[in-house]
C-alpha cells in the first residue's frame, strides 16, 4: 500500500465529521485499508486538498490548505467566514443534529453508558443563531493574508488569527455574523484610523510594534460597549489617545460604555492586569449584564458566558433540575467552580430558605462574586476563595449536610482528588456543567462507579457555527448506596 509521510500534500473527500471539530476520512495508507485521516475544521462532501501534520500507525492529522470543492451542506452566506466559526455555512439543524449525536458517541465510548439517548431529556438552541457573543478580541498584525494572492504579505492588518497559523491575521472587513454588527461594520474605519498614525501593527513572529489587540465587551441588556485597545510601550509618546477615542466616539456615539488603554510589553497576548498598565480614558471600566433579573458587573478581566441570552436558558435548566426533587431547606447547596456566582445567586434566589456556599481558586472571580451578590441583596450566599480540594478537605463537617452539589469544572474536568472528596460528602444530588463531554464522561464514569447514577441530562448550543457543545446532567445517589 502507498504510505504518506509528515507535510505530505495529498486531496482527499471527507466523509464524516467526528466530536472535536474534525473531519475524518478513511484512506488505503501505511498497512492499513481503513487508515483515518483527521482534518481540524473538515466538513463532510468536501474535496480539500490538505497538508500532514503528524502520522501514527493508524491515523494521521492534517490541516486543510485549500478547499477545492464545497461540500453540498454549506450554504452561502453574506457574512464574512472567520476561523473562530468554522461551521458557519452548515445548516443549523444540522450542526444541532450533529452536536447531539457526538455527545451520545462521547458518552458511550468515554463513560461506556449504552443507554444515553434513554437518559436524553432536552436540547436547547440559543435564542440568536447570528450576533449571540458578547466579547470579541481582535488582533493587529503587520503580517496579513492576501486572499487574491493566497500568501501572507506585509502591512496593517486588524481581524483574527488565519486558520492554521497563529503568525499572520485575515482582516475582518465585514460582520462575522457573531458579534455585534454595526461594531463589526465600522471595524475597517478603526484599522484604517490606526494605520494613518503611521505607528506600526504588532509582528508576532519578531513580538515588535505597537498596536496588539482590540477587546470589545458588549451589554445585551443596555447596548453598551466596552472597548479596550491593548498597545506595546513602543512609540507610546507618539500615540495621540485622544484622537482613538475621538474617533470610536464618533463611530458609536451613546453606545459607548467605556475605553480603555492598557499597555502590554509582555511577550503573550495573555493579558495579567497586575502586570501592565491599564487605564481608563473614557467614562467606564465595567459594564452591567442582566441575566435572570440579576444584574453582574463585567470588567475587562471578567469570565462571563460569552452568550447571555442562551446562559440564562442555560441557569434556568439547573434550577430546574435541582428543583426536580423536593430539597430539605436545613441542606446546603453547594457551587464549586462557581466562578463570578452567577449559578450560585440564581439559585439564591430561587431557594430562598437555603444557605448556598461557591467555591472557586480565582481571587479576583470570587471578589466579584462577593460585590455583586451584595448589590443584587442576596443573603443566603457565601463565597470561599480556595482549591475545592482544600476547602472540601477544611470543612469535614459538610458530610451529610450537602443536599445538591453543583459542578461546573473547566474544560479540563475534575482532579481525581477532588472527585473523591465529593463522593465523600455524600450528596444525594449531583448537577454536572461541563463545556467539554469527554472529561465530563470521564468524571461520570467515576460518579458511577462510586454509588451514583445518571436521571436525565440536557445539551445546551451555547456556540453556534462551532463544534463546542454544553451539557448538564443529572445524578442521584443510588437508592442502594443511600446512607
Amino acid at each position: 500500500m502507498q504510505l504518506i509521510k509528515k507535510k505530505e500534500r495529498i486531496e482527499i473527500i471527507i466523509d464524516d465529521i467526528v466530536y472535536g471539530g474534525n473531519g475524518i476520512s478513511r484512506q488505503k495508507y501505511q498497512t492499513s485499508n481503513n487508515f483515518i485521516i483527521f482534518i481540524k475544521n473538515g466538513i463532510i462532501g468536501q474535496r480539500v486538498l490538505v497538508e500532514i501534520t503528524k502520522i501514527k500507525p493508524n491515523y494521521a492529522e492534517a490541516k486543510i490548505i485549500q478547499v477545492l470543492k464545497k461540500s453540498h451542506l454549506q450554504k452561502k452566506r453574506n457574512y464574512q467566514k472567520i476561523s473562530g466559526a468554522p461551521y458557519y455555512d452548515l445548516d443549523i439543524r444540522y450542526q444541532r443534529e450533529k452536536k447531539r449525536d457526538f455527545v451520545f458517541e462521547v458518552f458511550q465510548k468515554i463513560g461506556g453508558i449504552k443507554n444515553i439517548k434513554v437518559l436524553y431529556d432536552s436540547f436547547i438552541n440559543s435564542p440568536k443563531t447570528w450576533h449571540y457573543r458578547n466579547k470579541m478580541e481582535y488582533a493587529f498584525s503587520s503580517i496579513i493574508y492576501d486572499k487574491k494572492k493566497k500568501c501572507d504579505i506585509d502591512g496593517f492588518g486588524l481581524g483574527f488569527k488565519r486558520q492554521n497559523t497563529w503568525w499572520m491575521v485575515e482582516n475582518l472587513e465585514k460582520d462575522s455574523g457573531l458579534f455585534d454588527k454595526k461594531w463589526e461594520d465600522s471595524l475597517s474605519e478603526i484599522k484604517q484610523f490606526c494605520s494613518e498614525t503611521n505607528l506600526p501593527a504588532w509582528n508576532i513572529p519578531q513580538k515588535k510594534g505597537f498596536f496588539r489587540n482590540l477587546n470589545i465587551r458588549k451589554s445585551y441588556q443596555y447596548d453598551k460597549l466596552l472597548i479596550e485597545l491593548v498597545t506595546s510601550s513602543q512609540q507610546i509618546k507618539k500615540f495621540n489617545s485622544s484622537l482613538f477615542l475621538k474617533k470610536i466616539i464618533e463611530l458609536h456615539g451613546e453606545r459607548i460604555e467605556g475605553v480603555i488603554h492598557t499597555i502590554n510589553d509582555n511577550i503573550s497576548d495573555r493579558i495579567n492586569y497586575q502586570d501592565v498598565i491599564s487605564k481608563t480614558i473614557f467614562g467606564s471600566n465595567k459594564i452591567t449584564e442582566t441575566l435572570l433579573d440579576l444584574n453582574f458587573e463585567i470588567y475587562m478581566s471578567s469570565f462571563f458566558q460569552t452568550n447571555p441570552l442562551c446562559a440564562e436558558k442555560l441557569y434556568s435548566k439547573v434550577i430546574e433540575y435541582i428543583s426536580i426533587n423536593e430539597i430539605d431547606e436545613k441542606s446546603i447547596i453547594l457551587d464549586l467552580f462557581c466562578g463570578t456566582g452567577t449559578i450560585a445567586q440564581m439559585i439564591a434566589i430561587k431557594q430562598k430558605k437555603t444557605s448556598i456556599i461557591g467555591v472557586d481558586i480565582v481571587s479576583s472571580a470570587i471578589e466579584n462574586a462577593k460585590k455583586s451578590a451584595q448589590e443584587n441583596k442576596i443573603k443566603n450566599v457565601k463565597f470561599y476563595n480556595l482549591d475545592i480540594g482544600n476547602f472540601l478537605f477544611k470543612k469535614p463537617e459538610l458530610k451529610n449536610k450537602i443536599g445538591v452539589i453543583v459542578l461546573d469544572p473547566p474544560r479540563a474536568g475534575i482532579a481525581k482528588k477532588s472527585i473523591k472528596k465529593i463522593i465523600e460528602l455524600d450528596s444525594k444530588k449531583i448537577i454536572y456543567v461541563s463545556c467539554n463531554p469527554s472529561t465530563q464522561a470521564r468524571d461520570i464514569k467515576i460518579l458511577i462507579d462510586n454509588g451514583y447514577e445518571i436521571e436525565k441530562f440536557s445539551i445546551v448550543d451555547q456556540f453556534p457555527h462551532t463544534h463546542h457543545i454544553e451539557t448538564i446532567f443529572v445524578l442521584l445517589k443510588s437508592k442502594d448506596n443511600v446512607s
